[in-house]
């Protein structure tokens, strides 16, 4: 039974299958691979999903729905004739299609599937996302960032590299660094706008159309803004090819013609791309670096073909963006790939991702006991999975009780973060701040957040959350896994083989070199608590360098450390000891 990668997009999805070592595109229906994610009923009431629909929105625009995907995990309905649908029940539709394609050109069910979603959605929208799964007859137990999909389709390439994947899709911005060093790929930092994308340079077009034809778009009815809209679509792809191209509408209503271009898009446009470099400015800044220490720009996302996207990007990083990005596909093929890591038919290949946003627990706030403060555990971009322990104290005399408030987000104050669950956890009487409480998140790459709160006479509670859609074995399987983690297991053969050898190393020398190797054996043990698989392949191509170096030199008492670790060695301990594992 197959097991398939689906890249859920804002104007189009497609999915990929690991077939024959390789990862390939499904074909729909109609022998295309992009299925535009538009849901239409018929008045016999009839559902029609994909170009059928597409082809409906002029003409039937109460009763065609696009465009969906920006209001996942929100109350939003859409009424399409007598009928109402949620966001995810209208996604559910499309990845129905998806999955009916897959069995009909596999020649085999499918019922479980990799889905792709923007980086910066929230816990909310994430959790939509597999509803709509599970509505559609898949199981979508691991979801994947887009970027991070993108990375792992080989878009930075086969060598080591630094590379910065700007996706800009029909309805979302993700913007991530992303570090491939041997076979890990390791996601740095991610930000986003998850209300940007190529579906509002449409608007803008529309709007700018209308403006220069003395047309109000604001008055003009359903049909013909879907019309126009339609044609501003039309034009902003023709620009991707072509440096003029005329815009004609005409309806019996009203007739406007306009010759359009690409600097003609960023005059009415410059709101949206200067929206653009706010996440790009924060994924820098979060990891430290400057645009300067990039090896490569890939640019995918439909919308990235903009040739005006393009320049501007590449105008701001000074840096031209990669050639073969195959902005359409990469995050589907990235998919399928993703699809087989979970089953373990590609084993040679790490991808680790990062937490887009901060979880952490509500505290008092003594200067204003109304507004809690945002107290993080888990701090924006912590690679996952990850582990990490907050501790508190009691704030009055004689409490009995401790209310613990998760949240999610960047603000100081609860108010502005999303709340994502609570628990109780009871403590005995005693003066303020005497009774400690320890609140231990640990998160996975699935999504899954386990929250346990402990007492100092070992009382303990526990949470659950992001664990929508699992039978209670999946979530009993999978809290196991989590335990797992938080006891840092280190069975992987290399950094084993490697310790045991740098303790043979250590017995056979003395002096100087002796205590180099025990130096570099307790910073090796140090990455490896990290639990971060692009810091330990790191660390372990650096200790083998070294060691290699000392069985060759050995009994030279005058033996250096390379100069590299020496500055490695300084900044890792400087910044050692901060989270608590």
């Amino acid at each position: 039974m197959a097991i398939i990668g689906i890249d859920l997009g804002t104007t189009n999805s497609l999915a990929a299958v690991w077939r024959n070592g390789t990862s390939e595109l499904i074909p729909n229906a109609g022998g295309d691979y992009l299925t535009p994610s538009v849901v239409s009923v018929d008045e016999d009431g009839t559902v029609l999903v994909g170009q059928a629909a597409k082809d409906r929105l002029i003409s039937h625009p109460d009763r065609t729905a696009a465009r969906f995907k920006r209001h996942m995990g929100t109350d939003k309905r859409y009424t399409l004739g007598d009928r109402s649908f949620s966001p995810e029940e209208l996604s559910a539709l499309v990845l129905r299609r998806l999955k009916e394609d897959a069995e009909a050109w596999l020649g085999e069910p499918v019922e479980e599937a990799v889905v792709s979603v923007p980086a910066y959605f929230a816990e909310a929208q994430r959790s939509a996302t597999k509803r709509a799964a599970a509505l559609a007859g898949l199981k979508a137990e691991r979801l994947v960032n887009e970027p991070s999909a993108a990375a792992v389709a080989g878009h930075i390439g086969e060598e080591d590299a630094l590379c910065l994947v700007f996706d800009f899709g029909g309805g979302t911005l993700d913007v991530s660094l992303v570090e491939r060093f041997e076979n890990v790929v390791s996601v740095t930092a991610v930000s986003g706008d998850n209300q940007l994308g190529g579906q509002d340079f449409d608007l803008a077009i529309a709007r700018g159309f209308c403006q220069d034809c003395g047309l109000d778009y604001e008055t003009l009815s359903r049909r013909q803004q879907e019309m126009i809209l339609r044609q501003a679509e039309t034009c902003k792809m023709a620009l991707t090819r072509q440096e003029l191209v005329i815009m004609a509408v005409d309806d019996g209503e009203i007739s406007a013609s306009l010759t359009l271009s690409n600097e003609w898009l960023i005059r009415k446009s410059g709101l949206l791309f200067r929206r653009m470099t706010a996440p790009i400015q924060r994924v820098f800044l979060d990891a430290g670096i400057t645009p300067r220490e990039l090896d490569d720009l890939v640019m995918v996302g439909g919308s990235s073909r903009m040739p005006a996207v393009r320049r501007y990007i590449a105008r701001f990083l000074h840096r031209e963006p990669a050639e073969d990005s195959r902005p359409d596909t990469a995050v589907a093929l990235g998919t399928g790939i993703c699809a087989a890591m979970k089953v373990r038919a590609l084993q040679e290949l790490v991808l680790t991702d990062v937490c887009p946003f901060t979880l952490g627990v509500a505290r008092y706030n003594e200067s204003d006991p109304q507004q809690h403060l945002m107290s993080p555990i888990i701090e924006r971009n912590s690679v996952l999975p990850t582990s990490k322990v907050g501790v508190y104290t009691t704030v009055r005399d004689g409490q009995e009780r401790v209310e613990i408030q998760v949240y999610q987000g960047e603000n100081r104050y609860c108010s502005d973060n999303t709340l994502l669950g609570q628990l109780t956890l009871r403590v005995p009487p005693a003066p303020r701040g005497t009774q400690g409480v320890r609140v231990r998140f640990t998160y996975d790459i699935n999504g899954l957040l386990e929250v346990e709160a402990m007492n100092d006479a070992g009382g303990l509670e526990r949470l659950v959350l992001q664990g929508q859609g699992m039978t209670e074995a999946e979530t009993a399987r999978r809290l196991k896994e989590l335990a797992a983690l938080k006891l840092h297991p280190r069975e992987q053969e290399i950094p084993c083989r490697l310790i045991a050898r740098g303790k043979r190393l250590y017995a056979v020398t003395v002096g100087e070199l002796r205590e180099q190797v025990g130096e570099l054996l307790d910073w090796y043990q140090q990455q490896l608590n990290s639990q971060e698989p692009l810091k330990i392949a790191k660390a372990t191509r650096r200790a083998e360098h070294f060691f290699d170096q000392a069985e060759a030199y050995l009994g030279d008492a005058a033996l250096q450390l390379p100069e590299d670790f020496e500055e490695a060695y300084e900044e890792d301990t400087e910044d050692g000891g901060e989270d608590e594992e």
